[in-house]
């Protein structure tokens, strides 16, 4: 990479070093757009220190990728021919990976998007690998040959942000590149990747909670077998632990329940807004330029504005504020084996069908299927990983079924939990539904 380099001081990892490319793709309005794009949405509503952004969330995990392409390559992972593309390669993807991240995060693709676009596929991802090609527009303009980027290097970086090995199927011709670089950033086999290093060190940081989970250490201890990123076996507790984390992170701050209700409250004033802002525009057409105008702000535009087509927005978001907030009504937990009779579908057709059911208390309902789990579902993601003896880092890797570490390791790793929220203190609809959630399970 270049000999030109730029330190930015972070308070997770201390002094990061990017070379002259990287701060050339940090420098453009596609990225510092995710200064304005709270990393956990509406969680600051309930934390106050969840005030952190999408941008040093995204510094954090091109720093960690940089760091563990080194690691890697310098135990003689890939061809040392192409070590210099594949180090950039992976920075850069790690660095964009969350450009398409609309305004607080995950209520934007999860709930915003699929209201506006029913049946999408549409993902962060996608909007990232957008937004890229948009700085990479720019640059070329600014740049010209100097950029040092050709179109199978930007391929590959696209094909890491997707985490598709095989990304002919997404339209990306990559070619023959090293499988292991898809195991760094986006890792689509186990989940082990620098994303969640970082983002389950920065959020505990800012919460004020602990976290056993050293990365350093995990990537230490790590080196490339068969093409595939594997780890000391005594580190299979410490990838346990991380896993354990992201679910506890899950279950106390980012699906804590007052931010859930805010989450259908921004959402609900989004999908109002949209024949002002044209977010679904935006997204259809691929419209970078539009797209870029979307980050958290909008709240404040539209409780500031005058026009009467954003007033039922307005509303909302007036309620937010006076913590007038959707009511939450009850939950249930969904055993195993049921959990595929209860799908979104399945309880919208549900209440569709439920004659005792007025379109008032339907339009008053907010029902959420949600899913905790160690980020696979109901599968273990550990048992997916693969292992070496450090005496014997030439033979044959494997893995490590749960019984074998300890039979205190979970045995299931899945939570489905069905919840009722109510827009409006509507105390008829409230007793209506009160039992809501049990007698969907009745049923």
């Amino acid at each position: 990479m270049s000999s030109q380099k730029k330190i930015i001081n972070d308070p997770i990892h201390g002094y990061m070093e990017f070379d002259d490319l990287v701060i050339k793709f940090i420098d453009t309005p596609q990225f510092q757009r995710l200064k304005e794009i709270k990393q956990l949405g509406s969680a600051y509503f309930v934390y106050p220190g969840a005030s952190h952004n999408r941008f040093e969330h995204s510094l954090g995990t091109a720093y960690l990728a940089q760091k563990f392409t080194k690691i890697l390559q310098q135990k003689g992972a890939g061809n040392s021919h192409y070590a210099e593309r594949d180090l950039k390669c992976v920075t850069l993807a790690a660095l964009c990976h969350d450009l398409g991240h609309g305004p607080f995060s995950h209520v934007f693709d999860q709930l915003v998007v699929p209201k506006l676009i029913p049946d999408t596929k549409w993902k962060h991802e996608n909007g990232s690998i957008m937004m890229l090609e948009d700085i990479l527009i720019e640059l070329r303009k600014t740049e010209g040959d100097s950029l040092k980027l050709n179109e199978n290097e930007e391929n590959l970086i696209k094909a890491l942000i997707l985490g598709k090995y095989k990304s002919e199927s997404a339209g990306i011709e990559i070619g023959n590149m090293p499988k292991y670089l898809f195991d760094i950033v986006n890792n689509e086999d186990n989940s082990v990747d620098v994303d969640k290093f970082d983002y389950l060190n920065r959020d505990c940081y800012n919460l004020g909670m602990k976290s056993l989970f050293d990365s350093s250490r995990l990537m230490q201890f790590s080196c490339v077998i068969d093409d595939s990123i594997a780890y000391y076996h005594k580190e299979c507790f410490s990838i346990y632990e991380m896993f354990h984390t992201r679910y506890s992170m899950h279950k106390k701050v980012y699906n804590h329940r007052v931010s859930r209700a805010i989450n259908y409250m921004i959402a609900d004033a989004l999908v109002k807004a949209d024949p002002y802002f044209k977010i679904k525009d935006a997204i259809i057409n691929k419209n970078a330029k539009e797209y870029i105008k979307l980050n958290d702000s909008i709240l404040s535009t539209i409780e500031h504005s005058d026009c009467e087509d954003l007033k039922a927005s307005r509303d909302i978001i007036k309620r937010i504020k006076q913590r007038d907030l959707y009511r939450f009504v009850s939950e249930c937990s969904i055993p195993k084996e049921h959990k595929e009779l209860v799908t979104k579908k399945k309880l919208d057709d549900h209440f569709a069908e439920d004659s005792s059911l007025s379109t008032e208390i339907i339009d008053d309902l907010v029902i959420e299927r949600l899913g905790l789990d160690y980020g696979k579902g109901g599968s273990n993601p550990v048992e997916k990983v693969i292992f070496y003896d450090k005496k014997e880092r030439t033979a044959k890797p494997y893995t490590i079924p749960r019984k074998e570490l300890s039979y205190l390791v979970p045995q299931e790793f899945e939570d489905i939990v069905l919840s009722v929220f109510v827009r409006t203190d509507n105390e008829v609809v409230t007793s209506h539904i009160l039992s809501m959630p049990s007698r969907i399970y009745i049923d």
